[in-house]
């Protein structure tokens, strides 16, 4: 059954230029092992896994190295066989679920991916690579590993940095500590770059995890921080932190900084990301109206609630939505007001929007669509808002949800091209206009891979971090082109959704699974071809069109009109 499936895969893939199955039955497999001392590597364990034959071509299996702990993920591709660890660096989501594609594994819940030959990360979000193991085949077509304990252990691995040399006088400025600056902070040591890497932000907080925000209001420094402070200095990469960019000389090539001083650059990433967007309504500077961007913003929002709060939260975006979540349960009322007919109705249809506006409904959210707010009512503190039909309700905590703009203000006065909304317009190597001066993140316009290299600005937390290591790379003058392919996710009362593609513009929806069960998936179209995908429940279905996407295929609104949630196994 293994050997067929993968057949049929393999046949799709090269038909459709598509992501290659994985295998649909996965075999724990007790191997017989040794363990020994390698005194300048650790303790290791070797041992047979399995048959070469019991692996499929484009399979994965997971198997028992020495005992049930020690499960590793062997793969089988163009005739090759590779070991590496079973679990994503971000979360550790089981990747024998996902997606394998050209030389990769991709993450069926939020999309990283990784190679299966280096384990190294190529796609994300996360930080860390996968373990590899040493792979041989006998002439009997017994498959042995050897893998390092501590590897099997940990499940996940730091690429080697590059330490700094005093000697080298190359500066490189990075503007911004979220994921984009974070991983191009640390792209630029995994390369090699032994000169001065500085990374500046407004922020407080060294970079953290900003997706949780919404998530969990009553997130914490070090619980949501991304490296402790230590990695920064053990690795050579100086952080100045409460200290937003002012402005740019892109011939001088110096960044002037709040504090006066003016940084000297060799060449420069600007990721300085999005700011909530506050509406021109009146009372909106009531206390207890809200934005949420960072950490702080969460501290206060959380702060302000209690049993008796009735909390108000302005626009059905995933911000608002998440943060609707959170706060339900914890205090005397929740209500989402929103200009559509039902939430993310322009992004993911009236079905999948009606469907999750149910899930919010039936927790006892009360959601208020068709309408907008009119002002913001109280004494000093809000205490209540008049809708556009002029109803009131009462509110003493509002969070606002209303999309954002673009932290690029300090760019008005340089070279450095700017489109009317605020965004940065790039090539795809992430350059601006200005040579040397690179953005990335949410404000970046840049090419992307699945739509044609068409320009966007897309603001999601796994493409920012990608957006970090591609300008590392340019950088340093290793050229290398975006390939984009968005992935997106969210959680809402426990519930994962997934999207995957760019779905502006679709013309027709097609369908399939059990709306009402949440096992259910969408394919927006335009004309004959699917551009974008949202799932619930039924995964790895997101995960296999990003790669399928990846690998150059494309997918026709015919064939997930007959295979809705079985194409990709064909």
């Amino acid at each position: 059954m293994l050997s067929k499936l993968g057949v049929i895969g393999l046949s799709f893939a090269l038909k459709n230029l598509s992501v290659l199955p994985r295998s649909q039955t996965t075999r724990f497999i007790f191997s017989s092992h040794i363990l020994f001392n390698d005194r300048s590597n650790g303790e290791f364990v070797e041992g047979i896994v399995c048959k070469a034959s019991d692996i499929p071509e484009n399979g994965m299996q997971v198997v028992n190295l020495d005992s049930e702990e020690n499960k590793i993920l062997v793969v089988k591709q163009n005739g090759q066989i590779c070991a590496m660890g079973t679990k994503c660096s971000h979360y550790g989501a089981p990747l024998v679920n996902g997606a394998l594609g050209n030389g990769r594994v991709r993450c069926p819940w939020h999309g990283a991916c990784f190679n299966i030959k280096t384990g190294d990360i190529e796609d994300f979000p996360g930080l860390d690579s996968v373990p590899t193991y040493q792979v041989e085949v006998t002439p009997s077509g017994d498959v042995k590993v050897k893998a390092r304990k501590s590897d099997l252990t940990a499940q996940k691995r730091l690429k080697q940095m590059a330490k700094r040399d005093p000697n080298n006088n190359n500066t490189f400025v990075i503007v911004g500590s979220g994921a984009a600056g974070l991983v191009c902070a640390e792209t630029l040591r995994q390369e090699g770059f032994s000169g001065k890497v500085v990374l500046v932000t407004a922020e407080k907080y060294l970079p953290y995890d900003r997706v949780k925000l919404s998530k969990f209001l009553d997130s914490t420094a070090d619980k949501i921080q991304l490296r402790p402070a230590a990695f920064y200095k053990e690795h050579g990469i100086e952080t100045m932190t409460e200290c937003p960019a002012t402005g740019l000389d892109t011939e001088a090539k110096k960044l002037k900084l709040s504090n006066g001083d003016h940084l000297s650059y060799s060449s420069i990433f600007i990721a300085t990301g999005s700011i909530p967007r506050r509406p021109d309504l009146p009372g909106v500077n009531l206390t207890n109206i809200f934005t949420l961007r960072s950490l702080d913003d969460a501290h206060s929002i959380n702060n302000a609630l209690s049993t008796d709060s009735e909390v108000v939260v302005y626009g059905s975006s995933f911000i608002g939505m998440e943060a609707a979540a959170y706060c339900n349960g914890k205090v005397k009322k929740v209500t989402v007001v929103g200009r559509s007919a039902v939430p993310f109705a322009e992004s993911l249809g009236q079905d999948l929007g009606g469907r999750i506006g149910k899930l919010f409904t039936d927790k006892g959210v009360v959601l208020k669509m068709n309408t907008t707010i009119k002002c913001f009512k109280g004494d000093g503190e809000v205490s209540s808002i008049e809708l556009s039909d002029g109803s009131t309700m009462a509110a003493n905590v509002v969070i606002l949800g209303l999309g954002s703009t673009f932290a690029t203000d300090f760019l008005k006065e340089s070279t450095v091209k700017l489109t009317p909304k605020g965004t940065v317009p790039v090539n795809k190597f992430l350059e601006t206009n200005c040579p040397g001066v690179y953005a990335g993140g949410d404000i970046a316009e840049a090419p992307v891979f699945s739509l044609g290299d068409k320009q966007q600005q897309i603001g999601h937390w796994g493409l920012a971090h990608y957006h970090g290591r591609i300008a590392a790379l340019n950088m340093m003058s290793h050229s290398t082109p975006l390939k984009s392919v968005p992935f997106f996710w969210t959680m809402l009362f426990g519930t994962s959704f997934r999207y995957a593609g760019y779905g502006a513009g679709y013309t027709d929806i097609v369908s399939g699974g059990d709306l009402e069960a949440l096992k259910y998936v969408c394919y927006y179209c335009k004309d004959d071809k699917v551009i974008a995908v949202a799932t619930v429940g039924t995964d790895p279905i997101a995960a296999q069109f990003a790669e399928l996407l990846n690998c150059g295929g494309s997918l026709s609104k015919m064939r997930v009109s007959k295979e809705p949630l079985d194409w990709y196994k064909r």
